[in-house]
């Protein structure tokens, strides 16, 4: 889906560059995640199972466009 490759490729060029091993962690774990899913996630329809991967979803989407 393009919008989730904008929302994804936005937390890349803003905040990769200073996230921590952690966050860079969390990040390929939510690339794992099946396109449908994240996009309940980011929709707010649902909540992602794992604390880590929710306080990442919340921070990209409220990153600017």
């Amino acid at each position: 889906m393009r919008e989730l490759d904008a929302l994804l490729v936005r937390w890349l060029e803003r905040e990769r560059p200073r996230a921590s091993d952690e966050e860079r962690d969390d990040f390929l774990r939510l690339l794992d995640c099946e396109d449908d899913r994240l996009w309940r996630w980011f929709l707010g329809h649902e909540t992602p199972p794992d604390d880590a991967l929710d306080a990442l979803v919340q921070r990209i989407r409220q990153l600017p466009p």
